[in-house]
């Protein structure tokens, strides 16, 4: 029988994937910020039109950019702490799943336990019992 498992994917602290994650970051911030201008243009042309009230207008709109503004918060908040990660450091990057064979006889709690595969530099270095 075949069950899936989800399975953590961590990723050691290379110079090339620090380099790498603040880009991923810095591009992120971007996209954030870029969102965050498009909201105020399209609240200014909302407003011109005056066809909805502006105090709601305003408000969700506000809501919005916020919201952006505080994911921006965050992305500077992981930059500052990627800088100071030393090199070696294991980073969660992301679950997958993966389909899990088992058959009668296996230990359950040892297969529920799940594996955690370890990556450097884009390369499968190590696959982990947890």
């Amino acid at each position: 029988m075949k069950i899936i498992q989800t399975v953590t994917v961590k990723q050691i602290l290379t110079e090339k994937s620090r380099e790498k994650l603040s880009a991923k970051y810095n591009k992120q911030k971007q996209q954030l910020q870029k969102e965050c201008d498009q909201l105020l243009f399209e609240m200014k042309k909302l407003e011109r039109t005056r066809k909805f009230s502006a105090a709601g207008l305003k408000a969700q709109f506000d809501k919005e950019i916020e919201l952006r503004r505080e994911k921006i918060k965050l992305i500077d908040f992981q930059i500052e702490q990627l800088g100071m990660l030393p090199y070696g450091s294991e980073l969660k990057d992301q679950d997958v799943q993966a389909v899990v064979d088992i058959e009668i006889g296996d230990n359950w709690e040892e297969i529920m336990k799940g594996k955690t595969v370890i990556i450097k530099d884009g390369i499968i270095s190590e696959i982990r019992e947890r």
